[in-house]
């Protein structure tokens, strides 16, 4: 989780300046100050329930949504508005960073909401109230006793989610879930779709 967060920080950073948070060391500094918080209110395996470290992690989870929301919604206006957003190579790069990031904030969100969170779903163990039943969780032999998503469990959700518009493996069965997917699979389909359009437009 603190290395996706890192990323999106660091990914945000290589956009163009126009798309970056303005003054642009804010964001990552708050992403450092979000980790070191949460790090230090529960070290090690994320298994400390305490109703403050949640709300930080939502906090940050929060932010991240936020801040690549805004560059998508100037990205898709751009294009729309048919202004000039650089070189077609430029305009892919901008186009593949933000959906990245994209997947990286439904994945912290899968894995922060599932459940009640990291730490609830280790406490609760088989009896956990899951919203995404993966394949593992079908097939009890082939994984070690109390096997429990890990994050990269939900970044693997999440990335597929964008890329198939579509679950793949793994199956939501509660309905703000079944909603989240369709949310990321559509703005996934609108940067995909426009970003591509006006790429080839330009050549």
């Amino acid at each position: 989780m603190a290395t996706a967060t890192l990323a999106a920080g660091l990914l945000h950073q290589l956009l163009p300046a126009t798309f970056r948070l303005s003054p642009h060391w804010i964001y990552p500094t708050f992403l450092i100050i979000f980790l070191v918080v949460l790090i230090a209110g529960d070290p090690g395996l994320i298994d400390r329930q305490r109703p403050w470290l949640r709300v930080m992690t939502g906090l940050m989870i929060g932010l991240i949504t936020v801040v690549n929301a805004l560059a998508a919604i100037r990205l898709i206006v751009e294009i729309l508005s048919k202004t000039t957003v650089g070189t077609p190579g430029q305009l892919l790069a901008t186009g593949a960073i933000i959906w990245l990031n994209n997947v990286i904030a439904f994945g912290l969100w899968f894995w922060d909401v599932d459940g009640g969170g990291a730490a609830a779903r280790l406490a609760a163990g088989p009896k956990r109230d899951v919203a995404f039943v993966f394949p593992e969780m079908t097939m009890p032999e082939l994984v070690p006793a109390g096997w429990s998503p890990a994050f990269v469990d939900y970044l693997t959700l999440s990335f597929n989610t964008a890329t198939a518009f579509g679950p793949t493996d793994v199956s939501a069965i509660k309905r703000w879930a079944k909603l989240l997917m369709i949310l990321e699979s559509l703005v996934s389909l609108a940067l995909v779709t426009l970003v591509l359009a006006r790429a080839i437009n330009v050549l």
